[in-house]
């Protein structure tokens, strides 16, 4: 069978596994819909949190970044599974503890102001929307390839899909979902990472193949640096970012993990802080089998990339190429009209154009792999954007509904908040798919302005909620606010004001926008906390509420206040 059958077989099979348990798990309640009735097993959990964290730009962007930036991309390695670990030792299990749906509801909560509750929501919705616009452009991007439509098309055919099961199984269709979508993702990713492994090195292990030899008994790495330096790129196990700048979009990425609400979120749908814990310890295991695996297939889709493409004549390019070209995700412009496709780093010669989000989907077809894997990788790019996707909008929904609703009219009806919660979902997916249209960059980059502004905003008022009782609401305030206005003027003005000037010269302090965000997170920090310093002590009921989180009382269940 061709391509596109094995797409449409093995993408319609998995949508359809994903729509009959969106039916099957339906939300009947609020805590449902919200927290899936925090029954969840922590494997199960630890499976959706992996589906959940590893978006579109994991799955999609991730290699891609590291083909084309090599060592420099090993910020977005470091960074997430960094944050992750910090997310699991210092946040789940005191927020699990506080027995809160969201991270608005603590807020609230824990200041003791609804004015930091409705800040708290806006910040929320900031991070967001700016994270589902790089899934909702992932899915354009597969659908456009696999399924021949263009990306618009594609990313409308993705809203549908997400609408049917976030608004109708809530939370508790959208863990189960996520289950079975990380089962999807993860073997869509291995399969075609050990095929080109085995090719490429002999060995069947991707992460071994990484540092093993090619077939004229050259180690890989050393091959790649050769090859990109005779083209006049910088060597791929070279770095080219400041130490500064390095240091800061880990950490943004770090912290801004800690922060993000759909994360968060996934903790208080378990049973008990202690479940919450050991579902943190499966997440990790889960995300590191694709985060691990990672550097390989960025090694070795640009290696083929090269050895396929590069110096070829144009009239006898493989099958890949043709089939890419289709989306406009990758160009060939025969400047000097030789017929020959010119790879180099200089603009003025170079004659080939390559998206770097398709490294990942098109790896199995430049490594001439057998078609149903291709299918299958266009299935797993779709679970990947899709699982994060319905989890950010079902944040989007429940910050609208129990976060703004609820607080401001208490005595709604229970029917009501999830009709105003399945209503909020509908709308978050049609602004979401506006963004998907009409990205303000790549998927991973999109993704990183994401996890600057929850660095700059959630971290510091979450961190410093459960280990500093002298922080008061309007510290929180303050510090929310200024965290989040200095982070996005930043990304704006040099993304979109004066995009010409985007470049270490200008920076502050040589922090590029995607890093800006650790920046605006210790411009949170410290306004939150002289602010707080120059008002009055929280009430002695939210300090010895504090300390009842903070007793390690282990396996107890969450306090209800």
């Amino acid at each position: 069978m061709d391509i596109l059958t094995w797409t449409y077989i093995l993408v319609g099979l998995s949508f359809a596994l994903y729509i009959g348990i969106a039916i099957w798990t339906r939300a009947g309640s609020t805590k449902e819909f919200y927290v899936a009735g925090g029954g969840v097993s922590p494997l199960a959990n630890g499976m959706a949190t992996a589906a959940d964290w590893m978006s579109a730009a994991s799955f999609i962007s991730m290699a891609g970044i590291i083909a084309f930036a090599g060592y420099d991309g090993s910020v977005y390695l470091m960074g997430w599974t960094g944050g992750y670990v910090l997310l699991a030792l210092l946040l789940a299990p005191y927020l699990r503890k506080f027995g809160k749906f969201t991270v608005p509801d603590f807020v609230g909560d824990r200041y003791y102001s609804n004015k930091a509750r409705v800040v708290a929501v806006i910040c929320a919705l900031f991070i967001s929307f700016t994270y589902v616009a790089g899934q909702m452009r992932g899915v354009g991007i597969v659908f456009s390839r696999y399924l021949e439509v263009d990306i618009n098309t594609g990313v409308i055919i993705g809203m549908c899909i997400v609408f049917f099961y976030a608004v109708l199984g809530g939370m508790k269709g959208i863990t189960y979902t996520q289950v079975a979508q990380y089962c999807v993702l993860i073997f869509a990713y291995m399969v075609p990472a050990i095929f080109v492994s085995m090719q490429l090195t002999g060995t069947p292990i991707p992460q071994l193949g990484l540092g093993g030899t090619v077939a004229d008994g050259t180690f890989l790495l050393d091959k790649l640096d050769g090859v990109l330096g005779d083209l006049g790129f910088a060597e791929y196990t070279s770095g080219r970012k400041g130490m500064i700048d390095v240091f800061a979009i880990t950490l943004a990425l770090m912290v801004g993990t800690a922060g993000l609400p759909h994360v968060i979120v996934r903790f208080f749908t378990v049973p008990r802080v202690k479940d919450a814990r050991l579902s943190a310890g499966y997440a990790l295991v889960f995300i590191a089998i694709l985060y691990t695996t990672a550097p390989a297939i960025a090694a070795f889709g640009i290696y083929n990339t090269i050895d396929t493409v590069a110096d070829k004549n144009i009239n006898e390019l493989p099958e890949w190429v043709d089939n890419w070209g289709k989306t406009n995700l990758i160009t060939i412009d025969d400047k000097n009209g030789d017929g020959v496709v010119q790879y180099s780093a200089n603009a003025e010669l170079n004659e080939l154009k390559i998206d770097r989000d398709i490294m990942v989907l098109a790896s199995p077809e430049i490594a001439n792999l057998p078609n149903w894997v291709v299918g299958l990788v266009a299935a797993g790019g779709m679970a990947a954007a899709l699982s994060t996707a319905a989890g950010l909008l079902l944040v989007i929904s429940t910050s609208v509904s129990r976060d703004l609703f609820k607080t401001f009219k208490p005595d709604i009806s229970e029917k009501l908040e999830l009709g105003i919660a399945r209503l909020s979902a509908a709308v978050a997916v049609v602004i979401a798919g506006y963004f998907g249209v009409n990205p303000p960059g790549f998927v991973a980059e999109v993704v990183a302005f994401a996890f600057g502004l929850a660095a700059a905003s959630f971290f510091p008022v979450i961190i410093m909620g459960i280990f500093s009782k002298r922080m008061n609401k309007e510290g929180a305030i303050a510090g929310m606010i200024s965290g989040l206005l200095f982070t996005l003027a930043y990304i704006i003005y040099f993304k979109f004001i004066n995009p010409e000037i985007n470049n270490a010269d200008h920076w502050f302090l040589g922090v590029s926008p995607e890093g800006i965000g650790t920046v605006g997170m210790v411009v949170n920090f410290i306004v939150t906390y002289v602010v707080s310093k120059m008002t009055p002590e929280p009430p002695q009921n939210v300090q010895d509420l504090i300390e009842e989180i903070r007793i390690p009382r282990g396996a107890g269940e969450a306090v209800d206040h």
